[in-house]
């Protein structure tokens, strides 16, 4: 296999086990509570990573103060979103679930310009912006609460799958701010952070992982792909296509992962979507689509510094460009 097909290989499997990222959690959820599929994927997730860094004889950070800024990252890229993504699953399709993680980008854009001023959103991307909310108030279907309250999507799923991308977006910027520049290798922030994660829910896991549980080979197997490949080794392959293609292009995987994750809930578990749902989700992919053409402004950190190909394909040359991270 030549290098560019291998790189084209590795993010058509990364939006293929990011987009089924939602269909695994499904299945966990028949045999584990939500916080132990969150604890389960982030301890494979952790496991996969450690052995990527032996492999690739990556350093691991000795300081405390880069450990602090991976543990922030493992808190808001990780651990609260995995918990409220898990939880949501329990209510709401995971064709669904996917549709709302491709607001991600737009979260991150507007958290940049919340928290990073210099980079003042430009027109085009607050157009971008505006299009993506029309598309998740859509996606929402306010109207559907009026109609009959019982078919629409419980709000608080609704909510938490927002807050999960918001994590994601203050994580990124988070990121942006005091990680990139340190240079770190992208996969000693991966497997960082996602150690990190693992351990605090560990910590924490004899007050919230509880319940009983079932373990059955789908329940199983599902953990094994959502941790190892979506929280591990799909995070080394996005690297590798940020080398090869950039960042602009590698954050095109943003734009099929819904697709597949609404495809294989539909085709593998029977799940039904209102027709407001998958066209919602249409329009918030038009709103990355536009945001992501705006013209970057200069960059605000040093040029040359790794981008993270765990959680965006943001590279400090690239000014705002758009988170592309799914969970």
């Amino acid at each position: 296999m030549t290098a560019d097909n291998r790189v084209l290989a590795q993010y058509l499997g990364g939006a293929l086990v990011w987009g089924s990222s939602f269909l695994f959690m499904k299945v966990g959820l028949d045999g584990l509570s939500p916080a132990q599929v969150a604890l389960s994927r982030l301890l494979l997730g952790a496991l996969t990573l450690v052995v990527v860094m032996a492999v690739a004889r990556r350093p691991w950070p000795r300081d405390r103060r880069t450990w602090g800024h991976l543990t922030v990252l493992g808190v808001l890229l990780c651990l609260v979103p995995y918990l409220l993504f898990a939880w949501a699953g329990q209510h709401l399709a995971s064709g669904l679930s996917s549709i709302f993680n491709a607001t991600t980008p737009l979260m991150t854009a507007a958290a940049v310009a919340v928290l990073l001023p210099v980079e003042r959103l430009t027109a085009v991307q607050r157009v971008g912006l505006a299009v993506g909310g029309m598309g998740v108030v859509v996606v929402v279907g306010p109207w559907a609460y009026l109609a009959d309250v019982a078919t629409a999507a419980p709000l608080p799923a609704v909510l938490a799958c927002l807050g999960a991308t918001a994590c994601y977006g203050l994580g990124t910027t988070y990121q942006r701010r005091f990680v990139v520049p340190l240079r770190l290798p992208p996969e000693t922030v991966a497997a960082g952070q996602v150690s990190a994660g693992a351990l605090l829910l560990t910590l924490a896991s004899p007050l919230v992982a509880t319940g009983p549980v079932h373990l059955t080979w789908p329940v199983v197997l599902s953990m094994v792909a959502l941790g190892a490949l979506g929280t591990g080794l799909a995070y080394v392959w996005m690297a590798r296509i940020i080398d090869a293609w950039g960042p602009q292009r590698a954050s095109t995987v943003t734009y099929l992962t819904p697709l597949v994750g609404v495809l294989l809930g539909i085709v593998l578990l029977g799940e039904q979507l209102h027709w407001y749902e998958p066209v919602g989700g249409l329009v918030v992919v038009l709103g990355v689509v536009i945001a992501q053409r705006a013209r970057p402004r200069p960059e605000v950190v040093r040029p040359g510094a790794p981008a993270d190909a765990v959680t965006a394909v943001t590279a400090p040359d690239q000014g705002t460009d758009l988170d592309a991270r799914h969970t």
